[in-house]
């Protein structure tokens, strides 16, 4: 707050703002000589003068501006403005009534004859061409709010391309205006509902008047918005008249001066504005004494700072420097590794490819002769089966192989069959590392329907999966467009990743799902398969489809299953994709390309 001899010298002495009239200046001479005669008068000493009683004066006033003028919660004017207009209305002798409402209404009011003064009015010389103004009674200095979480900006210049909200019709309506921020206003009817709309997630920033932002605040419990810059604008705030109505402004400018004669000028103001008031007085001590005394100490410590912010930039660069050359060379150490470990596998595949040729044919000849000859002793021993029936019947037991023959009835049957399995197998680990040799030949492609493939699949391996799980789901989206590729070597692929899920579970209370589905975005059709098992360790998912890894190779696996897998899906255009954590299961994702047009 200014001092009384401050506010009275700015009272008649505005920078901007109009000057008293010579009228002005003369009327508060006279009250101040012929007071005491008026009030003999008022004693009896004078004959009083028979007048009719004076019209009261309409005083418009913001409804929603506090602590300056508002409408209480019992429907009341209170606030700054109110209390001085009244004292300014006693001391005059002036009867006045109030009448609040939107700012808006209020300013066409005065306008047009409806309010003959507004107590609280912000200076500009736009708003001097149809109001006259009084001396300034106080200053309103504008702040810049933001929630929390927004860009601090310390500028108006700052708001450029920002959404602001701004009450309609306020000087910061005509600032912002002039500035060119039309487009980006946001206006309301009060600096109230300003405040709301910033809270709840409206615009960017709020101007508003920094006293009441801050009430409005802590009165509206808006815990989420702040002050980001205080006092970007500071405003004369006077009365107003409507253009040439100088009797009324001046009888209100020598109330003013006489208030602040008085000391009740600084008793209204304290009572609203002083606790809030900027310490502008403190500051100026402090500035005083910290150039006598901390000016000194500030410098040494600014140099030490200076030093200091050096010397850490220095540590900093050479800090930075030093682990980009450590982590260079890691990289470079690293990357010579992998080339070695490539140039190991290339070399070994190199060596594989020459053999797999051989000995897919040195094993396949004789496991051909047992494919061939099984059969036709399974076909024997159907045939001889009624024969040794009726020997056993009419001699009972006798010796076959050694064995008696009532035990060997039932074991032959399934020796025969586990004899047929094992040749099976021999012949599929053949055929998976020619396949691994060849990966380059596709076979035939046609269209074919994914979801068909994967039935088919499912049907080979049924045995697992009933063998390994009690809940075994299947998901087909259904009306998958067709995809170009060959409908046995796909079959192969879900075979291979239904087999490892299968083999993945600890137990048969774990599950395994398959779903079919489309990705319209990328244009491909998607077979997801996951298991509740033992999941892949990290530092294992990128070497899954490298020939000859695997993790169970101490129950018989080969390691080829999955590279011969991708090399298929390769072959297709697509991909597989894992997701995997140690205890969690494995998600694995078979993308494979629909045609153009085919959707």
């Amino acid at each position: 707050m200014v001092s009384d001899r401050a506010l009275s010298g700015k009272i008649w002495r505005m920078n901007k703002g109009p000057r008293p009239t010579p009228v002005a200046v003369l009327l508060l001479a006279a009250l101040i000589l012929v007071g005491p005669l008026l009030l003999t008068s008022r004693a009896g000493t004078l004959p009083e003068l028979a007048s009719p009683p004076p019209a009261a004066i309409v005083v418009g006033g913001d409804r929603a501006y506090p602590p300056y003028e508002f409408i209480d919660k019992d429907g009341k004017p209170a606030g700054y403005n109110v209390d001085l207009t009244r004292a300014i209305a006693e001391v005059m002798g002036m009867k006045v009534t109030f009448r609040f409402g939107n700012w808006s209404d209020m300013r066409n009011g005065l306008l047009n004859g409806e309010i003959d003064i507004l107590q609280g009015l912000s200076f500009s010389e736009q708003r001097a061409r149809s109001i006259d103004f009084s001396p300034p009674h106080t200053i309103v200095h504008h702040a810049i709010f933001a929630r929390k979480e927004s860009k601090p900006v310390r500028t108006m210049a700052e708001l450029r391309d920002k959404k602001v909200i701004v009450f309609q019709d306020g000087i910061m309506h005509e600032r912002l205006k002039q500035l060119g921020f039309s487009k980006d206003l946001i206006l309301t009817p009060t600096p109230a509902e300003a405040m709301r709309l910033l809270a709840s997630g409206k615009g960017d920033y709020a101007v508003v008047a920094m006293l009441p932002g801050m009430y409005l605040i802590r009165e509206l419990r808006l815990s989420n918005v702040v002050p980001v810059a205080k006092a970007v604008v500071s405003q004369q705030y006077c009365y107003g008249v409507a253009k040439g109505n100088d009797e009324l402004l001046s009888r209100f400018n020598e109330g003013l001066a006489i208030l602040v004669k008085t000391g009740q000028y600084k008793e209204i103001y304290n009572r609203w504005l002083g606790v809030n008031d900027p310490p502008r007085v403190t500051i100026a001590l402090a500035i005083k004494y910290g150039a006598i005394i901390l000016l000194p100490l500030l410098v040494v410590l600014a140099v030490v700072m200076l030093w200091s912010k050096t010397l850490h930039k220095r540590v900093t660069e050479r800090t930075t420097e030093l682990a980009e050359q450590v982590a260079e060379r890691n990289k470079a150490l690293e990357e010579l590794r992998r080339h070695q470990d490539k140039l190991i596998q290339t070399d070994k595949m190199a060596s594989l490819g020459t053999l797999v040729s051989g000995v897919a044919h040195e094993i396949n000849n004789p496991n051909g002769l047992l494919l061939l000859d099984i059969p036709v002793l399974k076909r024997v021993h159907d045939d001889a089966e009624e024969i040794l029936e009726g020997y056993y019947r009419e001699h009972g037991d006798f010796m076959l192989g050694g064995v008696p023959y009532s035990e060997m009835r039932d074991e032959i049957p399934r020796i025969l069959y586990e004899m047929q399995d094992g040749a099976q197998r021999i012949k599929r680990i053949v055929n998976d590392l020619k396949d691994f040799a060849r990966r380059d030949d596709a076979g035939e492609k046609e269209l074919i329907d994914v979801e068909a493939a994967v039935q088919t699949a499912l049907r080979l391996v049924e045995p697992t999966i009933r063998s390994s799980t009690g809940r075994f789901e299947t998901v087909y989206q259904g009306a998958l467009p067709m995809i170009l590729g060959n409908a046995q070597r796909i079959e192969q692929v879900i075979v291979n990743l239904v087999l490892n899920a299968c083999q993945a579970l600890p137990d048969r209370e774990r599950g395994v799902s398959l779903v079919t589905s489309f990705d319209r975005e990328r244009n491909m059709v998607l077979v997801r398969v996951r298991d509740e098992g033992v999941g892949v360790a990290e530092e294992h998912l990128p070497y899954l489809m490298d020939p000859f890894f695997t993790t169970k190779r101490e129950t018989g696996g080969t390691g080829l299953g999955l590279s011969v897998s991708a090399g298929i899906v390769k072959e297709h255009g697509g991909t597989l994709l894992f997701e995997s954590s140690p205890g969690c299961g494995t998600t694995v994702t078979l993308a494979l390309p629909v045609p153009s047009g085919d959707h």
